[in-house]
């Protein structure tokens, strides 16, 4: 080779590595979405292991065939609505406040239920923010609605994303998928309606007030704006982004979601969380606009809410009686469980874009 080969052949672009092929990416999306339809009821229900069947993993593996219907087809769903529609953060987030309002407030009635638990300690944090005759306390729609906002379904959305970074922004299901999920979640929540109605049933006021707010967050979320197109922005981050690390902004994330988490049920501590709450909601909604931003910003919000909910487990004195070594040694399990999925959803997130 001579001398003047070299130059020309150094500036020859290397082969692209072949592209996904569409049965593969089908495979794939339907292995993403069973991923997600399981991940989002642990998250939902056994990550801060506030039931007494923390301690009974028979029962949680038993629990998972009414908890996937419940959580997973709706976590799936809220995630297949955003891609088709091509909608974002926005729309991601009020479907996932829409969703958590019909479960909270029309499935089981749990928002307006004043003995839910049995515990008396429940209706002590209930009572501080409660307005009036209306049955709803502030305290709890707050954390009800965060709750399944963020570690029932658009945490779990976001991690299993990173996963597949290259299926991220497409659909993963075809209209079979779709209305089999949508047939299982309408079964489970009449099943948990029918049960949670044996023993308290809200007013019809609350029930049509609560539904009015479900329609109007749904018209919210297809009603939001949309971003533009990303058909060149790589997973990896760019070198304006350095300056805002992931591990940062999980940080970020950590410190204020475990506030939240800790705030005490009156209203200067609901006060101090809708403060959190919005001021932590802007601040990404600046982020997520700002060049630099990436698949590992994403996921390090969404992996910093995991790792709040695993941390705090440990501390949490669950509703009934329990075996305390049988609870840890779930807490432990299912928190390295957790580091795991992050640590690969890191590394795919990480990779580059083919």
């Amino acid at each position: 080779m001579t001398t003047a080969e070299r130059p020309r052949q150094a500036q020859e672009p290397a082969s692209p590595a072949p592209a996904i092929s569409r049965r593969q990416a089908r495979r794939t999306g339907l292995l993403a979405a069973a991923g997600l339809a399981v991940l989002a009821p642990i998250c939902a229900e056994y990550l801060i292991g506030y039931a007494d069947s923390i301690s009974r993993p028979l029962t949680m593996l038993a629990g998972l065939i009414i908890f996937v219907p419940l959580y997973g087809t709706v976590a799936v769903l809220i995630r297949e609505i955003t891609r088709r529609i091509g909608g974002g953060w926005p729309t991601l987030i009020l479907l996932a406040a829409a969703f958590g309002l019909t479960q909270a407030g029309l499935v089981d009635q749990s928002l307006f239920n004043p003995h839910l638990t049995g515990d008396p300690t429940w209706d002590d944090d209930r009572a501080p923010t409660l307005l009036g005759d209306t049955g709803l306390s502030v305290y709890y729609l707050l954390n009800f609605l965060t709750g399944h906002i963020i570690w029932s379904f658009t945490a779990p959305i976001v991690v299993v994303e990173s996963c597949v970074p290259r299926l991220a922004d497409r659909p993963w299901l075809h209209r079979p998928g779709i209305l089999t999920l949508t047939a299982l979640y309408l079964a489970a929540a009449a099943l948990i309606h029918d049960d949670a109605s044996r023993t308290f049933r809200a007013s019809p006021a609350q029930l049509a007030a609560t539904a009015l707010a479900v329609v109007l967050l749904a018209a919210a979320a297809f009603a939001a704006p949309r971003p533009a197109p990303r058909h060149t922005s790589p997973p990896v981050i760019p070198a304006a982004g350095r300056r805002r690390p992931p591990w940062l902004l999980a940080g970020a994330v950590v410190i204020a979601l475990t506030a939240h988490q800790l705030l005490p049920p009156t209203w200067p501590g609901v006060a101090a969380d809708l403060l959190i709450l919005l001021g932590g909601a802007a601040l990404l909604t600046i982020l997520t606009r700002r060049r630099g931003w990436g698949r590992p910003h994403a996921l390090a919000v969404g992996g910093g809410a995991l790792l709040v909910n695993a941390g705090l487990s440990f501390v949490v004195d669950p509703l009934g009686d329990v075996s305390y070594p049988a609870k840890y040694a779930a807490n432990a399990t299912l928190t390295v469980a957790v580091l795991v999925l992050l640590t690969y959803a890191h590394r795919r997130s990480m990779a580059p874009r083919r």
